[in-house]
């Protein structure tokens, strides 16, 4: 495991570790399926919204599951050969990997949502970050020389 640095005064340095350290891998969906290939694959891992991807890899946004359904099924169109790309919420809340993790997580509160994509500077998608994940980060550690 990681050996995370304090500062002169003892504590971890919450402000300066980045999202590359508590990223974990993101599953995404292709812009080149179709509706139903999607609901069926974002049904399959039991998750209600997706980021999407092109060939190369970036981020183009995210998929819903209930707007999909929505949508599709409520304006009549079959979802075997409706196409994903026009269902994708373009403009979706995203970190860079190298960014602080206070940064990401005051952009989450600030957006009110709970998880973000995180690409590269290029927007490459590299994974994901939660709350949970920020959460679960120890609270400032006091160093026990310094209780002495």
């Amino acid at each position: 495991m990681e050996q995370i640095k304090a500062d002169h005064f003892g504590r971890v340095n919450f402000k300066a570790r980045t999202v590359k350290d508590i990223i974990k891998p993101a599953k995404s969906i292709s812009n080149q399926i179709s509706v139903k290939a999607a609901l069926d694959e974002m049904q399959a891992r039991a998750i209600d919204s997706s980021p999407v991807i092109d060939q190369r890899g970036e981020l183009l946004g995210t998929l819903s599951k209930n707007k999909m359904n929505r949508n599709v099924g409520g304006l009549g169109h079959d979802p075997r050969t409706e196409p994903v790309e026009a269902h994708i919420e373009k403009n979706p809340a995203y970190c860079f990997e190298d960014q602080t993790i206070a940064e990401a997580e005051q952009m989450m509160l600030n957006a009110k949502i709970g998880e973000v994509s995180v690409v590269t500077r290029e927007k490459l998608l590299v994974g994901t970050i939660n709350i949970e994940a920020i959460a679960a980060i120890p609270p400032l550690v006091i160093n026990e020389a310094l209780k002495r």
